[in-house]
Formats: C-alpha cells, structure tokens, sequence
C-alpha cells in the first residue's frame, strides 16, 4: 500500500482504541498526587506516563506484531518495519503533574518514515482531533464527532500564532521566531499538543515550536493537513522522523508561506 493511497481503516480503530487506553490511564492518575521523577533529560516523568505507554505498545503487539513502535518511555522497537507506531502517552507532564487539564495523549502512524495518521486526544476534557492521508480530520467532543476545518487568513498582520513557550526558542531560532511574533496580530504560549487542535478547528492560524523529539509532533501533520491546513519543518519540509524539531503549520497556506519567509530571513 502506497501513503497516496490513504490510511486503512483497521489502524484508524486501533489508533482511536490506543488513544483510549492513553485516556484511560491519565484520568485515573489526574491529581492523585503521583510520585514525580526527572529523566536523563531532567524532564519530568511519572507512574502514568508508563502505564499508559505500555497499555499502547501490547494493543499495537496484540493487532500488528510486525510493526515498530517509537515511544517516549520506553525506546524503539522493530524500526526498519514499514510502518512504525509512535506514542506520547503524556504531552504535557509538566501541566498533567501540575493539575493543569491541559494536556494530551498523541499517537502517530508513520509509513516509510512520514506520519500518515495522527491523534490528539485530550482526556481530561474528553476532546479529540484525528487525522490521516486521503481524509478529512474528525473533531470528537460531547456534542459527537464531526470535522474541523481550518480558518483563512492571508496575512500575519491578522494571525494568531501559538507557542508552547518562547523558552524553546534560543539563538538564531529566538530572532527567527520574534520577527514573527512581532509580524503577526496576537501572539499566545502555553497549549503544548492542544494548539495544534485549535489550529485544525479554526480558531488559530499558526503554530510554531522547536526542540521537539519526534513524538511531540509526528501526529500533527495528518491532522492539521485533513483539515485543510500546512504543516513542514522550518525550511518548508514535509515532517518525518528526520525533522529537526523545529516546526511550524498554519491554516491558510498564505499564512505559512509568509511564517516561512520570515524564519529564512537573514
């Protein structure tokens, strides 16, 4: 199966069914008061983001042994396969061992090393963006499910751009990112995996982030692009496994062009 020809069905279930178990996991640990410690990295990490990474990895063994898995906690298995699952079960632990709602649960499909299906879920407050090739991107809440869809905006002049946090910006990429920010209407930090949602359904137009590891960001691309949106590296660059960290998607191609020749500029 090429990526051209879409996602199949069966890995858009078992990545809804991943996405549950993720869910599952973090409401039952949310403001419990769980042990918190710091990785190589000084990254915090918890009991929860365990738990509901390996949940993850013996649904994907049970449905798909044959497939590799590229997960936050516990490393890389089977990379050469052709199509590689990767899991942040917690994005967001600094907001999730604060009590903060914000935060997320991402699972990305990656076919050749390109994300081909990608979800957002929020469990806390029970949202969910899913993406992948050849369909549009579906928003699920308590109202059901339906699609989301980008927002216009072909200027930065009117643009809302969101950022996690202006302290991944550092250097070169700090003078790069505040010439955006400075360029564009409202600027807005916090949101880790959350902003990319609000991008898909409209009531952003771009966000941008460095220093990401693949698993902070391999599930937007499918969705941002069902909903109408772009999403590449810094130079323009479609997002894979190779990306440097460094990304930036908007909802009106207009508006990513204009981001782009604004982070190039010398």
């Amino acid at each position: 199966m090429s990526v051209a020809a879409g996602c199949p069905d069966e890995f858009l279930k078992l990545a809804g069914r991943l996405a549950d178990a993720g869910r599952r996991v973090a409401r039952n640990h949310f403001r419990q008061g769980l042990a918190v410690e710091a990785k190589a990295d000084e990254s915090p990490v918890t009991r929860a983001d365990r738990e509901a990474e390996m949940a993850m990895r013996e649904l994907i063994a049970a449905a798909h042994p044959d497939h590799g898995i590229h997960g936050e906690e516990f490393g890389v298995e089977n990379p050469g396969a052709e199509f590689v699952w990767v899991l942040d079960p917690i994005d967001g632990t600094k907001r999730f061992i604060t009590g903060n709602p914000l935060f997320g649960c991402l699972v990305a499909l990656l076919q050749g090393g390109r994300p081909i299906l990608g979800v957002i879920d929020m469990p806390i407050l029970e949202e969910r963006w899913a993406g992948a090739a050849g369909q549009a991107t579906t928003f699920t809440d308590a109202n059901g499910t339906r699609e989301a869809r980008v927002r216009p905006c072909d200027g930065l002049a009117d643009a809302t751009v969101l950022a996690t946090s202006p302290d991944m910006f550092r250097d070169a990429d700090a003078l790069a990112f505040d010439r955006l920010r400075r360029a564009a209407k409202l600027t807005l930090y916090g949101g880790d995996c959350f902003n990319y949602g609000l991008l898909a359904s409209g009531f952003a137009d771009i966000v941008i982030e460095a220093n990401l590891a693949p698993y902070d960001h391999l599930a937007h691309a499918p969705i941002i692009v069902g909903a109408g949106g772009v999403m590449t590296d810094w130079q323009g660059r479609p997002t894979d496994l190779d990306t440097d960290g460094r990304v930036v998607c908007a909802g009106d191609p207009r508006c990513h062009e204009l981001a782009i020749s604004l982070l190039q500029s010398a």
